[in-house]
């Protein structure tokens, strides 16, 4: 029997497009979609683009819970954990969050980037979603946290380095297109505000920087970063460019570059690359390009990572998640 899934938050621009990829899958059946404000409106006028001829529901868990498989979750981070919460009462058996209301493992943490956190007994139960770090787990986990779309380009692009123990340092420089703040229009992310303009934000103290922090001591690389984003003129697409510190800068070139063919080999969504990524290597896909190159004059190491910040950095890595959850093939739905 194909799985039915819910998107509780599908107004969002990562709700629709997870609306759109359950939708299209071969394996599972989107049963509803819900929203706020634009509840009564049908998703495909909303988003012509995404073609799913679904009217947007209020929420109403007496009925859109029943029976039902699977749910992603595209709220605001605070708002997230309490609809989680009753989504897993209800019977919900697989949930994937896409806020960061269960990425951080320290509720004490949580409370000093975000707010007191409204389920702290749930935060044991996710699994941090990561399919590259975490594939084993995701397959029997319940409650999945995706991983914000920051943290899944840098982790994948200093994963092998944390791992080998050869980060003593790093300084993350991180760039963005304007999806990235969400579907409401601030005066940040306003066209006249955005546009021939590049400027940085979260300065000096990003939400994203504790996730990323906690991801790479459990690789072994115990470091505090420099996490630096910037918004860029673009809808969507996000490039990481990682400057790091070598606890041995001596290490050769073909050191790094063998370690990262080892960590990646048989990836299906990680490309090696000779030349620094763009954004357009990614669109609108769930790949995660990277390259990585050391400078000889400095002995630091320089990564990229180049992913779409609405796909891999969102929303067809909940549908990802979802297939392992349910043993599907990992690439359903969302290889290209």
């Amino acid at each position: 029997m194909t799985p039915s899934v819910a998107v509780f938050g599908a107004a969002g621009y990562t709700g629709a497009l997870a609306a759109r990829l359950v939708h299209r899958h071969p394996g599972l059946a989107l049963a509803a979609v819900t929203a706020r404000a634009d509840a009564g409106t049908r998703l495909d006028d909303l988003y012509p683009h995404h073609r799913v001829p679904l009217t947007l529901e209020a929420l109403e868990l007496d009925c859109q819970a029943d029976g039902l498989d699977a749910a992603i979750v595209a709220y605001p981070h605070g708002a997230a954990a309490e609809l989680v919460a009753e989504l897993r009462a209800r019977g919900v058996g697989k949930v994937v969050d896409l806020s960061a209301d269960f990425r951080l493992r320290d509720p004490a943490v949580y409370e000093q980037w975000y707010r007191p956190h409204p389920t702290p007994e749930l935060i044991d139960e996710a699994v941090y979603g990561l399919p590259e770090l975490y594939r084993e787990q995701i397959r029997s986990a319940e409650l999945i946290a995706n991983p914000g779309c920051y943290p899944t380009a840098t982790l994948l692009a200093l994963a092998p380095l944390a791992r080998a123990g050869l980060i003593a340092d790093v300084v993350i420089d991180a760039k963005s297109g304007v999806s990235g703040a969400g579907r409401a229009a601030t005066d940040k992310t306003h066209f006249v505000t955005v546009d021939e303009n590049v400027s940085a934000y979260g300065v000096p103290r990003h939400r994203h920087t504790p996730e990323i922090e906690q991801e790479l001591a459990a690789l072994g690389a115990p470091v505090k970063v420099t996490f630096t984003p910037h918004l860029l003129p673009l809808d969507q697409g996000e490039l990481v460019s990682c400057y790091v510190t070598l606890t041995d800068p001596d290490t050769p070139p073909a050191e790094l570059e063998q370690r990262y063919q080892d960590e990646y080999a048989g990836e299906p969504f990680i490309e090696l690359a000779q030349t620094p990524p763009g954004v357009r290597d990614v669109r609108e896909t769930n790949i995660c390009r990277i390259s990585v190159h050391r400078d000889e004059r400095t002995g630091r190491a320089i990564v990229f990572a180049a992913i779409d910040n609405l796909w891999k950095g969102a929303a067809s890595a909940a549908v990802q998640n979802l297939n392992l959850m349910f043993g599907l093939p990992e690439g359903e739905g969302i290889a290209a």
